[in-house]
């Protein structure tokens, strides 16, 4: 890893961070404050709490960074020594060599960032313009290996992205999920059986994990939706463009009550090679992989692969044996998948390092800790089931150790409450009120449903 110093700016830096110059006369979108607009609207729950608005320049200079292509790891380095891309760039060629960037990285970073230097890295020829131009919109943000918010479960991935780019809200990516994959042909049989388990995961608190892709993909972030939960769609195009194309109305409505995420910059067309690297994100976001139908030649397999290569549990739902779908599934289950035949077993068994992932998150919220336990309240179990039945349950008014979370849970009630007024009632803003919620949520004690809180216990 370069040292600290090696990441001084260059004398004679010589890549040029800035936009390529627009027409007269038309307007360059704004970069928002951190504290108080994105885009032209307030900050909002989908806004990452805590973070700051990433200015051009530095959007700029991580666009460059990933164009250079090549090994993750070097970049992350470098990343990790200078703290920003800018001023990675700025640190010029021996800091990159430092970082043991290849002797095309350091070639590629110091070409001008024209029209051919971004198509050579297999986006848009405009992809500059491109990417200022969606991240002034509401809910765009890109969430950056250094940044405090990277996702947990995907920082211990091997090999995970230098950078996400995120429509919707970037936080779901810390809630605990099972990647749902499959076929992109299902039979009826298989479909039905997707929709059964993403939407009872769904209602179990689960988030849905999965690749927009036709058939079983497609059928589970549906299923999610309509059952009120938590769904996160992990593309292999840019984060605006749907694949295939007739998914473009999902993908909104993904983006609008979920999240969709992709490493590729707005633009970034479809290519072959981005789907295996997309199910690798799938695999590295979730508590576990579930598939439910698979030829015995299929990328869910591949997304198998890479949950177990994580650590992570691979379930799978067998099938017929006269269906050549369920080949897949009987290949994983006799090479050590969990077979399972309903989603309570695939919650049962994630129930442990779900918890392990609440007690992660309330560590980086800083949740009030008392008793050694990072609890939002002390009652019923830890972790993100419902109180047991032996167990006395959790009265109406709680004491909390932190005042801010006893007034969000006095704005709280049964029925559900839009963050508006939960922002009126507690005099909180919603970044604050978002991460306290995710805690509470990632504890069972309160449930979201079409984007509003009620009391779950």
């Amino acid at each position: 890893m370069p040292d600290a110093d090696a990441c001084a700016p260059d004398p004679n830096p010589t890549a040029d961070l800035r936009p390529r110059a627009q027409p007269a006369g038309e307007p360059q979108p704004p970069a928002a404050p951190a504290d108080e607009a994105v885009g032209d609207r307030p900050r909002t729950a989908g806004d990452r709490p805590g973070a700051p608005a990433r200015s051009e320049s530095e959007a700029l200079a991580l666009l460059r960074l990933l164009a250079a292509g090549g090994s993750g790891a070097a970049r992350r380095a470098l990343l990790d020594a200078c703290g920003s891309a800018a001023a990675a760039l700025a640190a010029g060629a021996s800091a990159w060599r430092q970082a043991a960037l290849s002797s095309a990285q350091v070639a590629r970073l110091r070409a001008p960032a024209d029209e051919a230097f971004w198509r050579e890295a297999g986006w848009a020829g405009d992809a500059d313009r491109r990417l200022l131009d969606w991240l002034a919109r509401p809910g765009r943000q890109i969430v950056v290996w250094t940044d405090p918010d990277y996702p947990a479960l995907l920082r211990r991935a091997p090999n995970p992205p230098l950078a996400l780019f995120v429509a919707g809200e970037p936080g779901l990516l810390w809630h605990p999920a099972v990647a749902v994959v499959g076929s992109r042909s299902p039979t009826p049989a298989g479909s039905g059986n997707a929709a059964d388990f993403a939407r009872a995961l769904a209602r179990s608190g689960l988030a849905v994990t999965s690749g927009l892709a036709a058939g079983i993909d497609a059928t589970a972030h549906r299923a999610a939706l309509e059952a009120g939960g938590l769904t996160v769609a992990v593309l292999g195009t840019g984060p605006d463009l749907a694949y295939p194309r007739r998914h473009a109305d999902l993908l909104a409505r993904i983006a609008a009550e979920g999240a969709v995420a992709s490493e590729y910059p707005p633009g970034t067309q479809a290519r072959p090679a981005h789907f295996p690297a997309r199910n690798r994100i799938v695999a590295g976001l979730s508590l576990g992989t579930l598939v439910i139908e698979a030829a015995e030649r299929s990328g869910a397999l591949i997304t198998a692969r890479l949950a177990a290569e994580c650590g992570r549990e691979v379930f799978a739902v067998p099938g017929s044996i006269h269906n050549p779908l369920a080949r897949g599934c009987h290949r994983l289950i006799r090479e050590g998948a969990g077979l399972v035949e309903s989603a309570a077993e695939v919650a049962a068994a994630l129930a442990p390092v779900a918890a392990e992932l609440a007690d992660g998150l309330r560590r980086r919220l800083g949740a009030p800790i008392d008793g050694g336990h990072a609890a939002v309240i002390q009652a019923g179990q830890d972790g993100l089931g419902p109180v047991s039945g032996d167990a006395d349950p959790a009265p109406t008014q709680a004491d909390f150790a932190d005042p801010d979370y006893q007034s969000l849970w006095n704005a709280l009630g049964f029925d559900p409450t839009g963050m508006d007024e939960l922002v009126h009632r507690t005099g909180l803003t919603t970044a604050e009120l978002s991460s306290m919620l995710l805690v509470m949520e990632l504890e069972g004690r309160v449930a979201a449903q079409h984007g509003r809180y009620f009391r779950n216990r």
